[in-house]
């Protein structure tokens, strides 16, 4: 196989753009790359929204096929009664599958590719976590055991750091299929004046801002970030906490069981809902003293990269995966998992010494090259792709 050969790489996942989540923007970066490099590159998916277009669209590049899903949401996921058929006619034609983890349809993945004769690539993007319940832990085993089924046929498993490798209970039973790869991160620099004038406006009286991006879920702990405000207060009780993210979820309840503690810290919320415009995203990085993400588990939290792209320092909880970007760079905290004390202590000492938790953009990206994490994706495929007389 010659190292300049163009493949033909479908993606299989559920969601895609418009849909905005950790996972389905690194799909979309590399996918769109692999495009402008000359690929062929499709996306198989569900027509999540009756707004979106039926069957095929051309996208930046990349072809998206969406397929009818009749209203029937089994937690996070839907049934596409088309996705056996389709699946198989598009692997025929392509070279290489690219499959996204956890996702509902693993097993049957892996059944097509192997009937079709070709390799699976894996990239898992964090372990299920459900609220509790008896149906939730259905749900989860269910699951596990279709990816340990797919797990067990894929060419490559990738995960965003040996550190999360090492603590998931989803890769480290197949720990030696196992590369590492960081998020693609790709961010704007921020205007500087719209970066003050939104300091300014959500500022109470000069006071500092902390941001949290992400949605308002349980696994992402907001509550605790909004608890700590206890401490938080002691140093600065002009401090005020605005949220970039969905916080009405569909398929938890979270936003509406801690309205309690919303409630009494209301004036110091603000809650700004989902933003798709990633210079706003810059702007709003740069607006804020620190950002601050609370999460129980995170897979890497690629948030955290921009935000020291935008040139703010971050408080991450000592997760695996999660507390990578902080460790790598020096450009955050840690705080202790669960403990809001920990998370406002942390937060303090960030905004006592800015100085101390500050590091060159160009530092950042150095070590978060986005290049290098397509070239490296590129290789993969390259290395699993069928021969061109297969």
């Amino acid at each position: 196989m010659q190292d300049g050969r163009k493949l033909k790489i479908l993606i299989c996942l559920l969601y895609y753009v418009p849909h905005r989540t950790g996972l389905t923007i690194h799909i979309q970066r590399v996918a769109e790359e692999l495009a402008r490099r000359g690929h062929e590159v499709t996306v198989l998916t569900a027509r999540y929204k009756l707004s979106l277009p039926r069957d095929d669209e051309m996208y930046n590049g990349v072809r998206v096929v969406r397929l009818w899903a009749p209203p029937i949401p089994i937690s996070r996921g839907m049934i596409m009664p088309a996705y056996p058929w389709a699946a198989w006619g598009l692997m025929r034609q392509h070279d290489v599958v690219w499959i996204s983890t956890p996702m509902l349809e693993t097993a049957l993945v892996a059944v097509i590719a192997k009937l079709t004769r070709r390799q699976v690539v894996v990239t898992h993007h964090g372990d299920l976590i459900l609220p509790d319940g008896l149906a939730n832990r259905l749900i989860r085993s269910v699951m596990f055991a279709m990816y340990r089924f797919m797990a067990k046929r894929a060419a490559r498993l990738i995960a965003y750091s040996h550190d999360y490798a090492d603590h998931s209970y989803y890769l480290q039973p197949f720990r030696d299929k196992v590369s590492v790869i960081y998020p693609p991160i790709h961010m704007p620099p921020p205007d500087t004046q719209h970066a003050q004038a939104l300091h300014a406006e959500w500022s109470i009286d000069g006071g500092p801002v902390i941001g949290f991006s992400g949605r308002f879920v349980e696994e992402k702990r907001p509550d605790l970030l909004i608890r700590s405000l206890e401490i938080i207060n002691q140093a600065y009780p002009n401090a005020r906490i605005v949220f970039a993210g969905e916080y009405e979820i569909p398929y938890e309840n979270t936003w509406e069981r801690h309205q309690d503690i919303v409630n009494i810290y209301r004036d110091q919320l603000i809650f700004l809902g989902l933003k798709n415009d990633m210079q706003y995203m810059a702007d709003f990085y740069a607006a804020c003293d620190v950002l601050a993400l609370t999460s129980d588990s995170e897979c890497f939290a690629l948030v955290q990269v921009e935000a020291m792209l935008s040139g703010t320092p971050v408080v991450m909880t000592d997760t695996p995966g999660g507390r990578v970007p902080v460790q790598v760079t020096g450009m955050g905290k840690l705080a202790q998992v669960g403990n809001w004390r920990s998370i406002g202590e942390a937060i303090v000492d960030v905004l006592n010494n800015p100085e101390q938790y500050h590091r060159s953009r160009e530092f950042i990206e150095q070590q978060f090259s986005f290049t290098e994490t397509v070239n490296r994706y590129e290789n993969h495929f390259r290395k699993y792709a069928r021969p061109h007389y297969d």
